[in-house]
């Protein structure tokens, strides 16, 4: 979980993109699921404040269509729901 909590403080991911950084890092699957969920459950991560993040870092360095911009962010593992809030945030919107 700290490694989970250590990665949320500095940068932005879903909750299958924090997962998959945690096998990454030699965490197993079951290992890394449980502490996302555990955060999760606890309401220590907002998976549409972390679209939110991860789209205006993307718009910090390069340009992207709203609708490129949605489908960048379902690639990063958000739900489509999820980066449809992200883009459209990030977009003033």
């Amino acid at each position: 979980m700290a490694k989970a909590e250590s990665y949320l403080g500095y940068t932005a991911f879903s909750k299958q993109g924090l997962i998959k950084q945690l096998e990454f890092d030699d965490f197993s699957t079951a290992d890394g699921t449980f502490a996302v969920e555990h955060i999760e459950a606890n309401g220590g991560v907002d998976w549409n404040e972390q679209a939110v993040k991860k789209a205006k870092s993307y718009l910090d360095y390069t340009s992207f269509s709203l609708s490129a911009l949605v489908n960048q962010l379902e690639f990063d593992g958000f739900t489509p729901d999820q980066a449809q809030y992200g883009a459209n945030t990030a977009y003033g919107g």
